[in-house]
């Protein structure tokens, strides 16, 4: 008998969970750095923030390629698949992010085994898996469609963001979901970006964030791991 899939939007919202055990919670990705350096103060500067490094940096890099392994997943085209994985890897700029996307990556990559349809991902072998592709194969597999599966991601993404701002600004609670609010549209934003963007295109040239990246890797005090 055939393996059963999950329902998508099931599938979905689990790819979208915090409680999924790949360490998201552990990045900032750049926030804590440039809060420290006074670059973002208060609840608009955190949104400004957040936005830019979706609309400007996500949405325009990261996202077609994630459009694309998921596209490359469906036609079981994994040969594709390890050229998008691998041309992520060498995209992140610098070594803090590097460690994460493997460290996530490597995180998701022990989940298929135990998820349905995953089977067929753990046997590629010894692939170091990166998050966005790991994640974009894994979404193809359990039927989740490209809209659905980078909303997922994105909104976790987005998610993980404002909680770092709120333990590190500080804000609060209240804060931190009227920022929410705000960032939804700024998704959907995000993601007509992606879309419209050829992945052999794909790039972006955020040099404030890898500056603060590259500073936060020697930072003396911090929360977070990137």
């Amino acid at each position: 008998m055939p393996e059963k899939r999950p329902d998508p939007l099931l599938a979905a919202l689990h790819l979208a969970s915090p409680a999924l055990p790949v360490g998201g919670f552990a990045y900032s990705q750049g926030l804590e750095q440039a809060i420290g350096d006074g670059w973002v103060t208060g609840a608009e500067g955190v949104f400004i923030w957040i936005r830019d490094a979706m609309v400007l940096g996500l949405a325009r890099q990261e996202l077609p390629l994630w459009i694309a392994c998921h596209q490359a997943s469906l036609q079981g085209e994994w040969g594709e698949v390890r050229d998008i994985n691998d041309r992520l890897l060498a995209l992140r700029e610098t070594a803090e992010f590097r460690l994460e996307s493997i460290q996530m990556g490597h995180s998701m990559a022990k989940l298929f085994g135990q998820w349905p349809g995953g089977a067929a991902l753990s046997a590629l072998g010894d692939v170091r898996w990166i998050y966005p592709a790991a994640h974009a194969a894994l979404a193809a597999i359990s039927g989740v469609d490209a809209t659905m599966g980078l909303t997922a991601y994105l909104w976790a993404w987005v998610e993980n963001q404002v909680l770092a701002a709120v333990k590190i600004v500080p804000l609060g609670q209240v804060d931190g979901q009227v920022l929410l609010h705000r960032l939804k549209s700024e998704i959907a934003h995000a993601m007509t970006v992606a879309s419209q963007t050829n992945p052999d295109q794909a790039g972006t040239g955020a040099f404030g964030l890898a500056i603060a990246s590259s500073r936060h890797e020697s930072q003396y005090s911090r929360l977070f791991r990137s």
